[in-house]
């Protein structure tokens, strides 16, 4: 008898009806224990089942508010008038400005993730996106040579990042996304623009003695986390491109190093810097900056070819940091600004490239659908939450420094205006309307769950026969 209730309260539950449950807990056949049982949770996140057309609804948003605020175009900094012929650019003459830098890491990320939504949605317009803006970048870039000021201060910043790369912030990110547009059709002359970052990319970066990618700042020989995305995946993707395997070597290579010194494998999370001259190494998880290791363990997995030698130990250090961050998701789907201190802020673009990255690896096979799917939908719901109605992404921190207290990432400024957020947002909707696409989700028993095979009953405990044998799940 116990069970036959607990199997028709559990439809109550199943089917998600306050009414229909509200109805059936003023009966006088219910006892208190199913009472509570029934009782409706006071959820901080939207909790439950999502459809790809919800999905892509989000993401929609998004693009047409980047459409809106990024646009194309070059202006008289004086005079604010539009320059309608390239021909006529002069020592006065800017990028028409929006509320983003279209040249910047933040859109070589959102350039990246359009692409991706129009391979897996067919939707277009994301690929029109990125055709239109590197078209033009093409087009204007040899009217604005002659006329960029030998002192960067006083150039174009937007210019400046795609004439005259001096960090791998400049070069990266972008030049990832123009060979991903090549390898996708895209059409725009751009093989100057990949030439140039990646020739700064490959021989001006500054290195450490064993070739590891670094910086002088804030310390000197100082290993940040961020350039293991900002300087690895476009090798990996030039590979990819070219079919020069000696590219694969170095990708790998890199993550490796990186991983040896900010890898810590009893946490399952990356410190965001490393330097040379301190002992011991503090460990601050910032939130973005081990997005940006996971994303890069993603991309090259995603270039480098199944079996390629040494591709395995990527994988396994992917795994290994999925393990550590789902650990630390909060109840709300989202991740903390410092990972492991729960009194710091629920920070947006860190928690959509964890989403992205999840989605991404259950649907190429690298992790269990059946261990992570739950939290990736989770997390994308709580990543939604923050994407207003005009299709702003909000909670987002500004771009950060490094600091080797915990204050310093403590109080740092979120703002809709950080352009951080909106490529993994795009990124996280694509991979997760493919996996609500192709694979099973359902409400059993009050919880979201994957299922190896469609469901059709809304019954709380599924019987499904297997080989003549009945289980329940």
């Amino acid at each position: 008898m116990r069970k036959i209730i607990h199997l028709f309260v559990g439809c109550f539950v199943a089917m998600g009806s306050a009414s229909i449950s509200a109805q059936y807990l003023e009966t006088d056949t219910v006892d208190a224990a199913t009472k509570l049982y029934l009782a409706k949770p006071a959820y901080q996140t939207p909790y439950g089942e999502t459809s790809p057309d919800e999905v892509k609804a989000i993401m929609d948003r998004v693009l047409e508010y980047l459409e809106e605020t990024t646009p194309t175009g070059v202006i008289d900094k004086n005079t604010k008038e539009a320059v309608t012929s390239f021909k006529k650019i002069n020592e006065n003459s800017i990028i028409k400005q929006g509320t983003f830098s279209i040249t910047n890491y933040m859109w070589g990320v959102t350039y990246s993730s359009m692409l991706s939504a129009a391979r897996i949605t067919g939707d277009d317009r994301y690929r029109k996106y990125v055709e239109d803006r590197f078209q033009f970048l093409s087009e204007v870039a040899p009217y604005f040579a002659p006329f960029l000021p030998e002192d960067n201060a006083k150039a174009d910043p937007q210019m400046r990042q795609l004439l005259r790369p001096e960090a791998l912030d400049d070069a990266g990110a972008m030049c990832s996304a123009m060979i991903k547009a090549k390898m996708d059709g895209v059409e725009f002359d751009g093989q100057e623009m990949i030439d140039r970052y990646f020739d700064f990319i490959m021989n001006k970066e500054f290195r450490l003695s064993d070739g590891t990618f670094a910086r002088n700042r804030p310390q000197r020989n100082t290993v940040w986390l961020d350039d293991m995305f900002m300087g690895v995946p476009v090798i990996a993707n030039m590979g990819k491109l070219t079919g020069e395997t000696t590219y694969y070597d170095e990708a790998i290579k890199q993550v490796l190093q990186f991983a040896g010194r900010m890898f810590i494998p009893e946490k399952g999370l990356y410190r965001h810097g490393w330097v040379e001259a301190m002992d011991p190494h503090p460990a601050f998880h910032w939130g973005r900056a081990n997005g940006w290791a996971l994303l890069t363990k993603v991309e090259i997995l995603d270039a480098i070819p199944e079996g390629y030698p040494g591709r395995d130990k990527v994988l396994a250090l992917l795994q290994a940091h999925i393990r550590g961050l789902c650990n630390l998701q909060s109840g709300e789907g989202l991740w903390h600004q410092l990972l492991d201190r729960n009194d710091s802020y629920l920070e947006t673009s860190a928690s959509a490239i964890y989403v992205y990255s999840l989605a991404k690896a259950i649907n190429e096979g690298w992790i269990d659908m059946l261990a992570y799917g739950s939290q990736t939908i989770l997390g994308w719901h709580g990543v939604t939450t923050r994407v207003n109605e005009l299709g702003e992404i909000e909670g987002t921190c500004v771009g950060t420094g490094m600091g080797f207290d915990p204050a310093f990432y403590y109080y740092r400024p979120v703002n809709k205006a950080a352009g951080h957020g909106y490529g993994p947002l795009i990124y996280a909707g694509a991979e997760v309307y493919r996996l609500l696409k192709s694979h099973h989700v359902k409400m059993n028993d009050s919880a979201l769950l994957f299922y190896k095979e469609k469901v059709e009953t809304d019954a709380a405990i599924f019987y499904i026969e297997e080989n003549g044998v009945r289980d329940h799940h």
